[in-house]
């Protein structure tokens, strides 16, 4: 019988505790090495002091220190291990958190990711926000990645060939869970060295974008570098020559000229350290990462060759030009030294020549740092969806249907919801069955189930696998009324807020488009009497009707079940309850049929409010 995922995790993370009780003992017996080591080369350097001549005590304090260095970098090896194993084990113990929906050890969402006023369906269907869709899948940890992420869960525009081609992709990299594991080591590393362990914050590659795009200056600076470092060179032979008595000592007449030259153009070179501070940080953690995606073998990835092909490609490497910038970055920092700066400046015009080499390095790249980007962001929001594939076996990749207005699903469930709590049911739409009256108690499920359809079609969508044994379905422009509120902001109550709801999923309906529309409503018009919103609710799904649209009415109001007999394409389907030994118990089945039971009275009885016989 085959291992779970969960207990193929709990396995990798017991071999992963073993080996760092191992690197600990070996970098505990390096330790004692170099207390042992750097006390005896003290004695036996003091005793030669003592013994034989100096000359002796510092070859043997040389030996030592050799020595000495040597074992520490051996010890630091060792060390580095032992981070990256405490790093693996943190990444495979979220692994196990997302498969039990442990949200409290589940990275935080990224603050800046809000979601979109007026959106179809993201505020809804949970697609962002703290207990999320994206929350729950999202592993990229630069922004642009995790937006991208979120773009293609929140995307109401669909294309079957692009969600067939990333659907393969996911696919592809399914499989290969140590290559994401890695990638994701290596971040973390890049993070911990450069002092972001454990922020909530994404790396901002646009920071890089930006620079790139900044405005250039118009003129060349090498004609300055040039002058100065002549009148370096200038200075440089007058003093030595002065300093031989060859001539007379002018030199401080070419140090005035050299150093005002170098005044007089100070401007030019203002911004370039203050441009590159910003992105140091973010140079180490693309150039680490960078280099794996250079250096890995994609001959069984034929899907993630091409995405990674301008990693790989002949020519300039990712990582060597990163590294060349912040080579480039160090070697401005000297300023940040003001008597250091003073000095170098006395030889050569520093910061002129490294300014002109960074401008010269910005025009060699500005073609292809958005290339590398792009496919980075692009591999870090396929990498979540193919995780999510791994960690969920279980999950089958829809079917795309070439037919318009079709849905099956087979044991349809919420992957929001823990395994232990989540019911699962078969549900279908076609032509024949267009609208689903569904109807319930409550508590019965009637929203969650809304919800379950909703957000497993985001999946399908977006190229992920679905929570169900089972999902062919069409595409749809999915419009969501459930979360409705009011606004004391804007001025709107409840009633008219969802008013201006149901008329924009109206409006979508009516649009100009060859996709059908995919509704899903809980409680329609709730915000009124019952009177008017039985009359509104009638009149609002007969509109609905008319058109191609399909979906599903959750409602208490047991008078719009006989819609079904009135109006072709429409069906009832119920959740129901049942009352044992004084307490309600729900078993969120789906059944065919208007709902035979309701369950307010008897709530109201059992929490201890008076009730009327």
């Amino acid at each position: 019988m085959s291992m779970t995922r969960l207990e193929q995790l709990d396995k990798q993370i017991a071999r992963l505790r073993r080996r760092a009780v191992r690197l600990n003992a070996i970098s505990q017996k390096y330790w004692n090495a170099r207390r042992i080591i750097f006390i005896c080369g003290v004695l036996l350097a003091l005793a030669f002091c003592n013994l034989a001549s100096n000359k002796t005590a510092w070859y043997i304090a040389a030996l030592v220190m050799i020595v000495f260095s040597v074992v520490t970098v051996y010890h630091n090896r060792v060390r580095d291990s032992l981070t990256r194993n405490s790093l693996l084990i943190e990444i495979k113990q979220v692994h196990i958190a997302r498969i039990h929906l442990d949200w409290g050890r589940i990275p935080p969402a990224d603050p800046a990711s809000s979601p979109v006023a007026g959106h179809p369906f993201e505020t809804d269907l949970d697609i962002t926000g703290e207990r999320s869709l994206l929350r729950l899948l999202d592993c990229a940890v630069t922004r642009e990645g995790s937006d991208r992420l979120k773009s293609w869960l929140s995307n109401a525009w669909l294309d079957a060939e692009l969600i067939k081609h990333r659907q393969a992709l996911v696919r592809e990299l399914k499989a290969h869970y140590i290559f994401r594991d890695k990638l994701q080591l290596l971040s973390a590393v890049a993070r911990l060295y450069t002092g972001h362990r454990g922020g909530p914050s994404r790396w901002d590659s646009n920071i890089l974008v930006d620079w790139l795009a900044r405005e250039e200056h118009k003129a060349s600076l090498l004609p300055t570098v040039i002058y100065l470092s002549i009148l370096s060179a200038l200075n440089i032979i007058c003093i030595v020559l002065a300093t031989l008595h060859l001539i007379p000592p002018i030199w401080p007449i070419t140090f005035v000229i050299y150093g005002g030259g170098m005044i007089l153009n100070r401007q030019r070179i203002a911004t370039a350290w203050e441009e590159l501070q910003g992105l140091e940080k973010a140079l180490t953690h693309f150039r680490v990462v960078f280099g794996y995606l250079e250096s890995r073998s994609y001959k069984s990835t034929p899907g993630l060759a091409r995405i990674c092909a301008p990693f790989i490609a002949e020519g300039k490497q990712p990582s060597q030009e990163v590294k060349r910038l912040g080579r480039l970055a160090a070697a401005l920092g000297v300023r940040t030294n003001p008597v250091l700066a003073f000095l170098v400046h006395l030889v050569m015009p520093w910061d002129f020549i490294f300014t002109y080499r960074l401008e010269f390095v910005k025009k060699e790249i500005a073609d292809l740092l958005p290339r590398w980007l792009n496919a980075w962001h692009e591999l870090e929001a396929l990498n979540s969806l193919a995780n999510f594939a791994y960690l969920n076996p279980h999950y089958e990749f829809p079917e795309l249907l070439a037919e318009s207005g079709r849905v099956v699903a087979r044991q349809l469930g919420h992957p929001l919801l823990k395994p232990e709590s989540k019911v699962c049911n078969d549900f279908e739409l076609d032509h024949d069955r267009r609208i689903v009256i569904l109807t319930g108690s409550n508590m019965a499920g009637k929203s969650t189930f809304l919800r379950t359809l909703g957000v497993n079609l985001v999946l399908a969508y977006a190229g992920a696998p679905v929570n169900a044994d089972g999902l062919q379905t069409s595409l749809f422009r999915i419009f969501t009324c459930i979360k409705v509120s009011d606004s004391v902001q804007d001025g709107l109550s409840y009633f008219y807020a969802e008013v201006k709801r149901l008329q924009a999923l109206l409006a979508a309906t009516e649009a100009d488009d060859s996709l059908p529309v995919l509704f899903l409503i809980d409680e329609i018009f709730r915000g009124t009497n019952s009177r008017e919103r039985l009359i509104g609710s009638r009149s609002y799904i007969r509109s609905l009707a008319h058109g191609t649209s399909v979906g599903l009415v959750a409602t208490h109001d047991l008078e719009l079940i006989k819609l079904a007999d009135e109006i072709e394409g429409v069906v009832n389907q119920h959740f129901r309850e049942e009352v044992h030994e004084g307490r309600m118990v729900f078993d969120y089945r789906l059944r065919s049929g208007p709902c035979p039971t309701t369950n307010a009275l008897t709530i109201m009885r059992l929490e201890g409010l008076p009730v009327e016989t």
